[in-house]
Formats: structure tokens, C-alpha cells, sequence
């Protein structure tokens, strides 16, 4: 009979204990452990089992859980006789920054002091050692309060050491969080001198520790708080390291499905969920929406609609029109070629593209197809593809997002595009623009001839959404004498081929919006854009030419 699945469970003894639905991980405690480093950060995407891992470490070391190798003798690292000591064994700092996401830098110093003001309520029983002076529980009464948390887990782990005798394991889960938080709302600079200080106290200059472990989604660039952990072991999605020890190998899959009898649907499946890269290992599924398929027994997006997509939605809404039109072929199923940061710099996301794509690559929204390096310079290239369909759905869903105060607006903008009737369309378009135009803006400081590049772009990409499957879009291609805007090549026989070109009106060399949208049409007619299409055997009274004028939020279309 097969188990049961639960469904966000992050307790590692709940699990085992009801026989839930779980796929044996504990080969990493013995890999971890022989690695013997001391200060360990493993970056992977959201929902990945990070927590689920770090609760398992905390049953099978901490000695709040002395005597109880039940949780572990049916798995994998109860066949290491060796490691049967060291269950039970250790003091155990554990603790996480899932839930630090405020708006400011005062309520995310309030919310971290709060949350080691729980681990200090966790060990009370020190307050009633033998082991610990007068001044030492003093001191710990004082830490329970708050009033100095950048040094209190340093000074928690002195309190258990002088309890236990042994040096303390610390397990920090999702340390990034805030700072992601702080980028978004700006208060970048005070939370990482704060936190640099913090893990200072605790990983470098702490002699009770004996190793600890970080994880995350990003590895947040060394010269922002690791700056001093100079002891600091990093393993990425691109490290070799613990390759298979988080997310679900085709192996434990194909098991899966064996046992909950859905073994037959292994292609559709893969489709889906599987993509994922971890150093050489390929092949790599994503976990949750496993579960939860075994769980519902129908295919969607649920990894993807787990949490906020907002930071990868504004990277992208408000980034360059290269970024746009990079997005529009990743959708179409091209591939990035680029050069990635493992250490990502989130002061730079706005201004470096490359720092973009490598956030999206650590935030397992791209997978990584090819790794190429020139012996010569050094140079490391990255061949980057969107993860799987999954992840294609979340981002097609994104970009009709970016339309919602005009969705029907702009779904009777295309009809009108696709009937060639350019009255409506250029009522549409301007209401379109009128209600969408800010969220394509860069940032702080658009230019107006920025502005309007930013909006076209998205909404190309909006276009790209809406006609998949009816239309080949593509932008800024050769044809002709010259590289088009936008063109839609249909897919049916019925359907007319479309070229649109944009232009922002030049005030000091342009009379009017018409005159700027008569030059885009004249320029479709004077670099030959058509020849492409008409290549491909696309007769000429089919292919309709489109000339957008921009001035501000005003829009002006010609045919």
C-alpha cells in the first residue's frame, strides 16, 4: 500500500514517525560530516527541501534528541555503524530567517532579535545548571531579551558548551531572506553591517562551534557579509558537491511513481517538473510539485505559485529591452549565452544583466545546458535555458499579469491587429498605454525615450503570451537590409502575417505623431522587412505593416 503524501511538512521526526511519503536523504549527513569543513553555505532554489534537511541534521545530532535512533534505523545512514555514536550527541543551535520579511531595517532587527530570543526560551534548562556562574546566567537572561543580538548565539554557544562539555552545530535555514527583503525595500546598508556583524560573532570568532551549516537560495557576494569568513565552504548549483542530496534524481521518481501506481505518466512528468542541473548532475526533479502530484494526481504549476515571483517579476517588468527580448526568446525556446556571478551583488541587479541571470539560475528558474571556458583567458560561458514547463507556464502567467488593469483591453487590441482594423487599435493602444505604461518604466529615473522602449518590449512579450501557439513572434531579427521591431509569422494558413516597427517622435525633427509613425511604416518599406516573410512563400497581401509613433503615454498606430 502506498504511504502517505504530506504535503509541507518540514518535520523530519513527524515524517518518519506516521510513515509519511519520503525519499531516504540521509546519505548527506555522513557526506557532510567526512567533508569535515566548518562553515558550510548550500544555495538551491525555493522548496527544494533545504528545511526538511536541516530539521533531519537537528534530530540526528541534537542532544535533545539523545536516545531516539529510531527516526534514522531504517534509512540509509543507520547502515554506517560508526555514525550510530554520534546520534544524540551534540548541542544544537537551530535556527531560521524564513519568516524575517518586513518592510524596514528596525522591525527586521526586531524580528531577527526575536527570533534568538526563542532559541534562548528553548534552552531555559541552562538556567538551572551547575555548569554555568552567576555572571553566565545573568548574561543569558539579559540575551533573552534582546539586548545585544549580534553577539547572543555567539554567547549561546559558550552557555551550551559549558553544559554539554562539546562545541555546538549550528544550522542557520534560509539566511538570505532578509537580505532579498532589504534590497526590495531599500535598506540594503544597514541590514548587511548588521548581519556581517552578527555571523562575525558567530562563525568566525566563536571557539564553541564546532561547524555550522547555511542555506539559501543566493550566494550573497562575500564583500557584503562574508567578508571576514574567510573559512567559508560555498556549494552552488554548479558545485559537484551534495549534487544529489536536495530536489529528486529520475532514479527516486520512476520509484515514485511505481509506488502510487502513476507510472505511465513518467514522460509527461519529466516535461514538467524535471530540468534541474546541480554540478554535473542533470535530471534533477523539482520536489515539491512532485509531491504534490503524487499527492493530486494532475499536472500544474506548483512549485512556481508557491511564493512571491516578485523580485524575478520586477527584474524583468522594469529591466532594459534587451532583457525583454531576451525573455521572449527563452519562452520561445532559445537559449541564453552568458557569463554568470555565483556571488550575487544585489546592489547591481539593476544595472549589470548578467546579475539578473544569475539570480534566475540560482532561483532555479534556468537550468544550465552547456559550460563553456577558453583555456586561454579564463573566460566562462554559460549556455542557459528556462528550467522546464513549469517554469514557462509561472512566466506566462507573469507577463498577463502586467496587463491585468486592461486585460480585455488589450485581448480586443489584438483582435483588432489581427482584423487590420487600426481605428480600434489605436483606441485600445492608448488605453492600454494610459493603464500600463509605469510598470515598464526602469526604475527611478526613466527617460522618456526610455519609457516607451520598456513598455513596447513588454508588451511584445504580452503578445508572445497571448498568440503561443497561433503565431512564431520574434523581435529585432535581420531581414530585408535591416533588423525589424516585431514580427508574427502565422502558424495557419488563414491568419495574416504581421511586421510592426516603434518609433519615439524626435520633437526637434518630427511635426506630429503621424509624421513618426509614417517614418516607421516608410522605414518597414525601405529596409525590405518583408523579405523574410515573403521568403517562406507568405503572399504579400497577407502581410499587413504596422508603424507605432510614442509620444509620452500617447500612441499613435499607421497601416
Amino acid at each position: 500500500m502506498a504511504r502517505t503524501v504530506g504535503i509541507g511538512i518540514q518535520s523530519f521526526e513527524k515524517i518518519i514517525t506516521n510513515n509519511y511519503f519520503y525519499i531516504d536523504k540521509t546519505s548527506f549527513i555522513k557526506e557532510w560530516w567526512n567533508a569535515g569543513d566548518d562553515v558550510t553555505l548550500i544555495t538551491r532554489p525555493r522548496r527544494f527541501g533545504k528545511t526538511l534537511c536541516m530539521n533531519m541534521l537537528e534530530c540526528f545530532f541534537s542532544a535533545t534528541y539523545s536516545g531516539q535512533s529510531r527516526l534514522f534505523e531504517h534509512l540509509n545512514i543507520w547502515k554506517e555503524e560508526s555514525y550510530h555514536q554520534l546520534q544524540g550527541s551534540f548541542p544544537v543551535i537551530s535556527l531560521s530567517f524564513a519568516n524575517v520579511k518586513e518592510t524596514d531595517f528596525e522591525h527586521t532587527r526586531k524580528r531577527i532579535s526575536q527570533v534568538i530570543s526563542e532559541l534562548y526560551m528553548n534552552n531555559y534548562f541552562l538556567l538551572e545548571s551547575d555548569r554555568l556562574s552567576s555572571p553566565e546566567k545573568e548574561s543569558f537572561r539579559e540575551n533573552m531579551n534582546g539586548t545585544d543580538p549580534a553577539m547572543s548565539l555567539h554567547l549561546l554557544s559558550r552557555f551550551l558548551f559549558r553544559h554539554y562539555g562539546k562545541k555546538v552545530i549550528i544550522l542557520l535555514d534560509e539566511y538570505d531572506t532578509p537580505l532579498q527583503e532589504a534590497y526590495v525595500y531599500g535598506y540594503w546598508r544597514e541590514l548587511t553591517e548588521f548581519i556581517r556583524t552578527l555571523f562575525h560573532a558567530t562563525f568566525k570568532t566563536n571557539p564553541y562551534l564546532d561547524r555550522a551549516i547555511m542555506t539559501g537560495i543566493t550566494r550573497v557576494s562575500k564583500e557584503s557579509i562574508f567578508s571576514d569568513l574567510n573559512h567559508l565552504e560555498v556549494v552552488t548549483t554548479t558545485s559537484e558537491k551534495y549534487a544529489d542530496s536536495f530536489g529528486f534524481t529520475e532514479e527516486e521518481v520512476c520509484e515514485a511513481l511505481r509506488e502510487y501506481g502513476l507510472y505511465e505518466d513518467r514522460d509527461r512528468l519529466k516535461d514538467w517538473y524535471d530540468g534541474f542541473t546541480f554540478g554535473s548532475r542533470r535530471d534533477i526533479y523539482n520536489p515539491w510539485s512532485i509531491i504534490n502530484y503524487l499527492d493530486k494526481k494532475r499536472f500544474a504549476a506548483y512549485w512556481a505559485n508557491t511564493s512571491s515571483n516578485s523580485l524575478a517579476d520586477r527584474l524583468i517588468r522594469e529591466g532594459s529591452p534587451e532583457i525583454k527580448m531576451i525573455m521572449d526568446d527563452l519562452l520561445n525556446g532559445r537559449h541564453l549565452f552568458c557569463e554568470i556571478d555565483e556571488q550575487i551583488i544585489f546592489v547591481q541587479l539593476g544595472q549589470d544583466e548578467n546579475a539578473i541571470w544569475s539570480l534566475l539560475l540560482a532561483s532555479g528558474y534556468l537550468r544550465v545546458e552547456h559550460y563553456f571556458l577558453n583555456d586561454e583567458t579564463g573566460e566562462e560561458t554559460y549556455e542557459l535555458a528556462l528550467t522546464n514547463k513549469e517554469v514557462a507556464v509561472m512566466f506566462r502567467k507573469m507577463i498577463r499579469k502586467w496587463f491585468a488593469g486592461s486585460a480585455s483591453v488589450y485581448n480586443n487590441f489584438i483582435k483588432a491587429m489581427l482584423a487590420g482594423d487600426v481605428k480600434a487599435m489605436n483606441v485600445y493602444m492608448n488605453n492600454v498605454a494610459l493603464a500600463t505604461f509605469s510598470f515598464f518604466d526602469s526604475g527611478m529615473h526613466p527617460s522618456e525615450t526610455a519609457e516607451p522602449e520598456r513598455f513596447y518590449h513588454g508588451f511584445v512579450l504580452g503578445l508572445a503570451v497571448e498568440l503561443t501557439g497561433r503565431y512564431a513572434i520574434t523581435s529585432n531579427r535581420e531581414s530585408g537590409f535591416g533588423r525589424y521591431d516585431v514580427m508574427l509569422e502565422p502558424l495557419e494558413a488563414e491568419d495574416p502575417a504581421i511586421i510592426l516597427e516603434f518609433k519615439v517622435r524626435e520633437s526637434d525633427s518630427e511635426t506630429s505623431l503621424a509624421e513618426t509613425a509614417d517614418e516607421a511604416l516608410e522605414q518597414i518599406r525601405r529596409q525590405n522587412y518583408r523579405a523574410s516573410l515573403e521568403a517562406k512563400g507568405i503572399d504579400a497581401a497577407r502581410i499587413h505593416a504596422y508603424g507605432f509613433a510614442f509620444e509620452g503615454k500617447q500612441v499613435l498606430i499607421r497601416r
